[in-house]
């Protein structure tokens, strides 16, 4: 009995990592935009806005909110790609550790304009599942290196102190 409630609960943490994956891959990398409607919940709470969103974190419909976040990323670097270097599942929680990478070819309205450097930053995702799609997200990006690799900002003078 035991070893069978451990294989469903093993079971359960692969299924939700596969979401995850296919999160990256399928919306993300293959531009299967679609994939939003099958992988994302209508009624999905987003804790990590873009940078300089003006909307704060709160209840979002999960494939509209997702479908403009890439239209927005998308718009600036074409190219964008997410891989996924590693999953960590536990209990309804699935974390993410990706490689972000792109070229800053395109602007948005009130950005600066695009420079044509591209830039590879590191960041996390911690999504939760339930009903067999992802119904909430967190996120760690690094996005003063990516802003700093694009040349959008500058970094100080000097250097930190040795």
């Amino acid at each position: 009995m035991a070893e069978e409630v451990e294989r469903e609960h093993r079971s359960k943490l692969t299924e939700a990592k596969g979401l995850v994956r296919r999160h990256f891959q399928e919306i993300w990398n293959d531009r299967r935009l679609d994939a939003c409607d099958e992988l994302m919940a209508d009624d999905f709470f987003e804790h990590a806005p873009a940078p300089f969103s003006q909307t704060p974190p709160g209840r979002v419909h999960g494939p509209s909110a997702m479908r403009g976040t890439v239209a927005w990323l998308t718009g600036q670097f074409p190219d964008l790609r997410m891989d996924v270097e590693a999953l960590i599942a536990e209990d309804d929680v699935v974390a993410a550790r990706v490689v972000a990478r792109g070229t800053f070819l395109g602007q948005t309205a009130g950005g600066p304009p695009p420079t044509g450097r591209s830039f590879e930053a590191r960041q996390t995702h911690w999504f939760r599942v339930a009903g067999g799609q992802l119904v909430e997200h967190w996120a760690t990006r690094d996005d003063l290196t990516t802003m700093i690799q694009t040349g959008i900002v500058r970094p100080p003078a000097g250097g930190p102190p040795a």
